[in-house]
């Protein structure tokens, strides 16, 4: 894997000829990764970033070395770190899942508020004019990009964009890599059945929606984790406690290095909900659900942006 590129607030990594992952550490809340795909004089864009300083170095570096500018452009999931900057791709047609762009229109700019103090820059939000039920694939140049929707996961509307030919996966937020899975939105049990799934596609190089990029360990590590998180759950229920007082008591073991390990929370929250037959992807009130993170982390998450 090869560094080709450096924007100013990210690194261009090629993983294939012809395929890159844009990559911002640290990975944390609101540092998420990108991916290009160029062939035949043709680019792709999967998702892109959360201000307009950082969509805008994402823009100069995939520029760098794309001899124009993509012509479509991938939002894997409606959150803003991922979808915020598809306005500094004006020539390209968003394409998302269905849900994708009914939950964009739906939650706006709600993210800025939950850091006030970021410069979140002039966004104007750009949700997907093209969308897709189940799956769709995307021709660019000789490269097909394969655009799965594998059911409620890490949002009820994730994408992941899987190349056959190169064996590359942009798993958008269903996996990380040192960063700790949030699912409240989505589903514990539907993240384990899109891992499986994933796994049958037999990846040789993923790039995580944040983290470095790696192999397809980085599943193995996921479920092992949900599969913690709903047994924590379980034993929690058993014992009468409440989801933050689950997490207060857990050790965290391997996870404990992850960043942003207050999402344990939420986490639970929904596994929580699952046990007592809660459909995957259902509603969650993610205002109370934010408040307990913030009480059980001692302060508000730092989005590092």
């Amino acid at each position: 894997m090869t560094g080709v590129g450096q924007g100013t607030e990210g690194r261009l990594e090629e993983v294939a000829d012809g395929v890159f992952g844009y990559i911002q550490p640290d990975g944390g809340w609101c540092l998420n990764n990108a991916g290009l795909i160029v062939s035949d004089g043709q680019s792709a864009l999967v998702d892109t970033a959360a201000t307009e300083t950082r969509a805008r170095a994402l823009r100069e570096a995939v520029l760098g070395v794309s001899p124009a500018a993509p012509r479509t452009l991938v939002n894997t999931h409606f959150h803003g770190d991922h979808a915020f900057g598809n306005f500094v791709f004006p020539e390209a047609l968003v394409i998302g899942h269905e849900r994708t762009r009914t939950e964009m229109l739906s939650a706006g700019l709600h993210l800025t508020g939950l850091w006030p103090d970021v410069c979140w820059g002039d966004i104007d939000l750009v949700p997907p004019a093209l969308t897709f039920t189940d799956q769709l694939t995307l021709h660019v140049g000789d490269v097909r990009a394969e655009l799965l929707h594998l059911g409620p996961a890490h949002t009820s509307n994730d994408t992941v964009v899987w190349l056959p030919e190169q064996r590359v996966l942009f798993a958008g937020d269903l996996v990380m890599n040192g960063a700790t899975p949030f699912v409240p939105m989505g589903s514990v049990s539907g993240s384990l059945a899109a891992l499986a799934a994933l796994r049958e596609l037999d990846p040789r190089t993923i790039v995580p929606g944040h983290g470095a990029v790696s192999g397809p360990g980085l599943l193995d590590d996921a479920e092992q984790y949900l599969r913690y998180v709903r047994e924590l759950a379980r034993e929690g229920m058993e014992a009468g406690l409440s989801p933050i007082d689950i997490a207060r008591e857990a050790d965290l073991g391997p996870y404990g290095g992850w960043l942003d390990s207050e999402r344990l929370v939420p986490n639970l929250h929904r596994a929580i909900a699952e046990e007592r037959g809660a459909a995957p992807g259902s509603p969650v009130d993610m205002t109370a659900l934010f408040g307990e993170m913030i009480e059980f982390h001692g302060g508000v998450p730092d989005c590092h942006v």
